[in-house]
């Protein structure tokens, strides 16, 4: 009973795996980069709070909670969890059509979809469903993060020019008000807020190791305290609750929870898939594993539990995380130190915003949007697979001008499409022999690939099924009828079909019955044994017979050649064979 129980802990907490080889020194890494991250937190926890239109102590209370449990299932020793903006991004749209931002209702709702999205995340990895990352596919995550750096950046107009906006997701309709305020802006505010941008993005170049974000929130703080800009127009924080959030229970209605759900599964998989793409980047960097089914527990375990302390959605940030690997962590116990900074910041520190400016803390937001903008991966899409750039592009345009969770679920789409048409076209190759070898290449690729004479050699590059079986059948038989030369035989090389289904097998019967009616034969050659197997029970074996079915394309092409040799006392197999001795390089005589 007792080795059950402790079976079971080491595959409920990923704490197991690592805790035992824990060292000082180790300890003295993780406690330097959680401080180091901790420290980040604050002002960016703070920030991307606003975005998701509810007060900035949300974005501290989503530091404490989630950072504590993390560690106890997550399985990334590098991954920096908290608020981040994209996600607050999400919040924002899937709740601003239910309630009125910074209300009690709102606050509510946003801390019931934070609990809505750990339940997901845990039954997902529960039930292995690690793969569903898969969905959310190298291009939509592109294309997403790419509109969302803008939504983000004009989310925070009316605080950079002091001017009332309404809260939209659409980037139109927010620089379209941004325009008709634009008499109403207030200058300081703007002048604040354009100071602070600027010490965002040169503080990195001239002082790359002091935390930019920290600088200008204290700088701002000390700023408005002492030149009391609130009494010149200036919109501050205002008063910020000290101490550590308190437990509290989930309060909603059934017809919130739904309204709630396609949000929570938007962010639910979101998240995942950008921990998991986070985690691999440094388990690859690092030399050790990560376990996409005790991600979803992780951060699904930080969600669950940190909404119960009123804890907004967090995850795994790109810049903290890049620091946290930066500063030394070496497991997942950097977060606790982190939450160590805010808990602090909680319990004595908060008194100390009261006079920090909105602006500032748009200017920090601004900047981070911006940073969402990856030019080169959009390139690197572009150049590795035109169609896959093109799918980033769809995927951000759809973002900015449909909807958030509308673009996802349309970008999944577009990939889901293209996967489906590149599966219905298939790449059918005509091989040719190469002289010298027992090689059969793609013809359009090998120059040195020669044509055989009355035999046509094709190669199937994908699984045969339904999606394609008609593309295929249509392929031989047009190949077959516009061939400028006479085509008895036609081989097809199966050694990379994987599937056959029975519409797969019906086509093929089709092939069979229009090749024959021309009398061309057909050869398969390099089934594997599945393939072969559902060959033999269909029937199609037994129609054409044991000596249409051979180990591979020589196998093929020798039989043909014997059978034909046969019939005319030809020596096609001697000549054949003559330019397949290593070093000969002359076309076959049996080519044309």
């Amino acid at each position: 009973m007792w080795n059950r129980l402790l079976a079971w802990g080491r595959d409920a907490f990923y704490i197991t795996q690592w805790a035992s080889d824990y060292s000082t020194n180790t300890l003295r890494q993780d406690a330097t980069a959680g401080l180091t991250v901790g420290v980040m937190l604050i002002p960016q926890g703070m920030a991307y709070a606003v975005i998701a239109g509810v007060p900035p102590i949300y974005g501290l209370y989503a530091g404490l909670v989630p950072l504590l449990t993390y560690p106890l299932f997550g399985s990334s020793r590098q991954l920096a969890l908290g608020p981040v903006a994209i996600d607050m991004l999400i919040v924002a749209a899937g709740i601003g059509a239910l309630a009125q931002a910074g209300t009690d209702r709102y606050v509510a709702l946003a801390i019931l979809l934070t609990a809505l999205v750990g339940l997901l995340q845990m039954a997902m990895g529960a039930m292995k469903l690690g793969f569903v990352a898969n969905l959310l596919s190298r291009p939509v995550i592109a294309g997403l993060t790419s509109a969302a750096s803008f939504i983000i950046g004009a989310s925070q107009l009316g605080n950079l020019l002091g001017v009332e906006l309404g809260r939209s997701q659409y980037v139109h309709v927010l620089l379209q008000e941004a325009a008709q305020n634009a008499g109403n802006t207030h200058l300081l505010t703007l002048g604040i807020g354009l100071a602070c941008v600027a010490v965002l993005l040169g503080l990195p170049r001239w002082l790359p190791r002091v935390p930019e974000a920290l600088v200008v929130v204290a700088g701002g703080a000390l700023a408005g305290w002492f030149f009391e800009l609130n009494q010149h127009g200036v919109e501050v924080i205002g008063t910020i609750p000290t101490g550590l959030p308190g437990p509290e229970a989930w309060s909603s209605s059934l017809s919130e929870l739904n309204s709630l759900i396609p949000a929570a599964v938007t962010l639910a998989l979101v998240q995942f898939m950008k921990d998991i793409s986070l985690g691999r980047i440094f388990a690859t960097r690092h030399g050790y594993t990560i376990n996409a089914n005790r991600e979803l527990m992780g951060i699904g375990a930080g969600n669950l539990f940190g909404s119960l302390f009123q804890s907004i959605p967090a995850s795994g940030s790109f810049s903290r995380s890049a620091v946290n690997d930066q500063a030394g962590a070496k497991s997942p116990l950097a977060n606790v130190f982190a939450a160590g900074v805010v808990a602090l910041t909680l319990l004595f520190l908060t008194p100390l915003f009261y006079y920090l400016p909105m602006p500032v803390l748009a200017a920090i937001i601004i900047v981070a949007g911006a940073s969402l903008i990856d030019v080169r991966e959009l390139r690197s899409l572009f150049k590795a697979r035109r169609r896959d750039g093109y799918i980033a592009l769809f995927t951000a345009a759809c973002t900015l001008f449909i909807g958030i969770q509308e673009g996802i679920l349309l970008g999944i789409a577009a990939s889901v499409v293209a996967v489906l048409f590149r599966i219905s076209r298939p790449n059918v190759a005509e091989l040719g022999h190469v002289p010298g070898t027992r090689r059969f290449r793609d013809m359009d690729r090998f120059e040195q690939a020669v044509r055989m004479k009355d035999i046509m050699m094709l190669r199937v590059d994908a699984s045969f099924s339904f999606a394609n079986a008609e593309y295929f059948k249509d392929f031989i038989l047009e190949k077959s009828e516009r061939e400028g030369r006479s085509v008895e035989v036609v081989v097809v090389d199966g050694s990379s079909i994987n599937d056959l289904d029975t519409t797969a097998i019906e086509a093929l019967f089709s092939v069979v019955e229009a090749l024959d009616e021309d009398d061309i034969d057909l050869h398969l050659a390099g089934l594997i044994g599945p393939v072969r197997e559902v060959v033999r029970r269909s029937g199609l074996h037994a129609l054409l017979g044991e000596d249409r079915f051979h180990l591979d394309t020589h196998e093929a092409v020798v039989r043909v050649l014997e059978r034909w040799d046969a019939e005319d006392g030809g020596d096609r197999v001697a000549r054949y064979f003559d330019t397949t001795e290593p070093g000969k390089k002359e076309a076959t005589p049996a080519a044309s």
